[in-house]
């Protein structure tokens, strides 16, 4: 069977309805046998879906039939299998769930969408005008990492700096406790996964004091698709499905060592210990023996 396929997506646009639109991508989902998790809310929609190619594009294109989602951010994937009912792999299942937020900083509040999408946004940068920024400006440029600190782990952009978050509402926290405060007047480019945390994180950093502020538009996705490994980011990319971790080109550098034997590698483990389920570095062979994080450690090898 043909490599299965999987959609990074999102839009921003204003929802009266949002358990109408959860209801009616669930039934699209079912329809074409997809699986993946999509959050729903006022706010517009945040998805990542997979199965088959010619399941997932029509998924795609009946979505952005949609008024609100005509602009839907689409970056694609390869996934790794089907199982035998010919559903794919890299998701236990379909989750369609509708939020006060599509990103969880826990301000709902805060948040601004209009038709053109969330307002008050950082200014969206290409993959080249980002090297050519930092060309430009050198050590005044500053990337700032907006997904959860564990993800930086095993790929990151040179240099960056990486908040000390268990999950995106621990933002807030973060910016407004003064430790990055020396930033405020420098030229801070955010990134995360496929773009859509820092959509809603600029506006929060500007409304923070933060004065000049960029995103990579399509996030690491679509700066790793055009630079491979000969650009500013380092490592593998953390995905929240059954792949773990991708790269963008054979031979990308493993920042990362397994906690439990040493050995060089970009794959994460849960803590085994159910009360923690913590994300950690632990290559695949030693996730077998099932190892604990650094506060749980169960077993050691080698």
């Amino acid at each position: 069977m043909a490599i299965p396929k999987i959609a990074l997506y999102y839009a921003f646009a204003p929802l009266a309805d949002p358990e109408a639109v959860r209801l009616w991508q669930r039934d699209l989902c079912e329809s074409l046998n997809l699986r993946g998790r999509i959050i729903i809310s006022r706010h517009g929609i945040n998805g990542t879906v997979g199965g088959t190619v010619e399941n997932v594009k029509k998924y795609v294109r009946k979505t952005k039939q949609y008024a609100g989602f005509a602009r839907l951010d689409v970056k694609w994937s390869d996934g790794t299998a089907f199982d035998t009912d010919g559903l794919i792999t890299d998701f236990p299942r379909l989750s369609v769930k509708a939020r006060a937020e599509i990103v969880s900083f826990g301000v709902p509040e805060e948040i601004q969408v209009d038709e053109h999408g969330i307002v008050g946004g950082g200014i969206k940068l290409t993959p080249d005008e980002v090297d050519a920024l930092v060309a430009e400006r050198g050590d005044d440029v500053v990337f700032f990492d907006g997904r959860n600190a564990f993800e930086a782990e095993i790929g990151r952009f040179k240099n960056a700096v990486v908040p000390d978050v268990e999950t995106t509402r621990d933002f807030i926290r973060e910016l407004e406790s003064g430790k990055y405060d020396d930033l405020k007047n420098k030229t801070v480019v955010t990134y995360c996964t496929g773009g859509i945390r820092c959509e809603v994180l600029t506006p929060l950093m500007k409304a923070r004091g933060f004065n000049e502020i960029y995103q990579i538009d399509g996030g690491i996705v679509r700066y790793g698709e055009a630079k491979r490994n000969s650009g500013l980011w380092e490592g593998s990319l953390y995905v929240f499905d059954g792949r773990i971790a991708v790269d963008f080109a054979p031979g990308a550098a493993q920042l990362s060592s397994c906690l439990v034997c040493g050995e060089a590698t970009s794959h994460m483990a849960n803590c085994c210990d159910q009360a923690c389920r913590k994300r950690f570095v632990c290559c695949g062979e030693c996730e077998l023996e099932q190892p604990g994080c650094s506060e749980h450690r169960t077993v050691t090898v080698g």
